[in-house]
């Protein structure tokens, strides 16, 4: 596929190296701009490309950018896409450390749903508890014990489907997060946040989240 990912950091980096060696014609874009990139397109093979480049004929679009930062990603950039594009969005809401206070959020709009308003287009959540080194370092084959699961949230089944054979691709088994307004049940500090587990752990992690957003992360 043709695959735009916004954002150069942990996870766009290493999302960059694995799909590029699956064979997927990726783009990559930074805020920074392409020039930053030579040394992950040197690596990868990856085109640099600016932010408002990087969905140019795309199928998927991964938005991997601190949540902040959102409202500043240019006008009409997913305009040049693919039809039935694909937008895969791996935020959090980190209000103390990094994003400050986001209103809305803060009144329990689910962040993908804030991001989803901001961009236009509805999106899959996926990648946003995922550590960026376990990209690299633990993939495994269908079957295999050691295989981890990763939550996938999204309203559009076409979608969610997609995603979740992009992910077993990547070499992750997947588990049916609900929609975007169960994406909550994902976030930071829950019990699925961070886990390294089977499909029953993940499972079971998401069904234990507690409803109130915890104290360390609201402002």
């Amino acid at each position: 596929m043709k695959i735009g990912i916004i954002g150069a950091g942990n996870i766009g980096g290493n999302l960059t190296r694995r799909l590029t060696a699956l064979g997927h014609e990726v783009s990559v874009a930074n805020s920074r701009g392409p020039q930053t990139l030579s040394a992950l397109a040197e690596e990868t093979g990856a085109t640099p490309v600016t932010v408002a480049e990087a969905a140019k004929g795309a199928q998927v679009v991964v938005v991997t950018i601190p949540l902040k930062r959102v409202p500043e990603l240019p006008k009409g950039f997913l305009d040049g896409a693919a039809d039935g594009l694909v937008v895969i969005d791996t935020g959090n809401y980190y209000p103390k450390e990094r994003d400050g206070r986001i209103d809305a959020i803060e009144d329990g709009l689910p962040e993908s749903r804030w991001t989803e308003q901001h961009i236009g287009h509805p999106v899959i959540k996926a990648f946003n508890g995922t550590y960026a080194q376990d990209l690299l370092e633990r993939p495994r084959p269908q079957g295999d014990p050691e295989r981890i699961a990763l939550p996938v949230a999204g309203d559009d089944a076409a979608a969610k489907q997609l995603v979740r054979e992009l992910v077993d691709e990547l070499g992750f088994d997947t588990v049916d997060a609900g929609g975007i307004d169960d994406s909550w049940r994902q976030q930071p500090a829950t019990p699925v946040y961070g886990l390294r587990g089977s499909v029953a752990e993940v499972t079971e992690a998401l069904a234990a989240a507690p409803r109130e957003r915890p104290a360390a992360h609201s402002f």
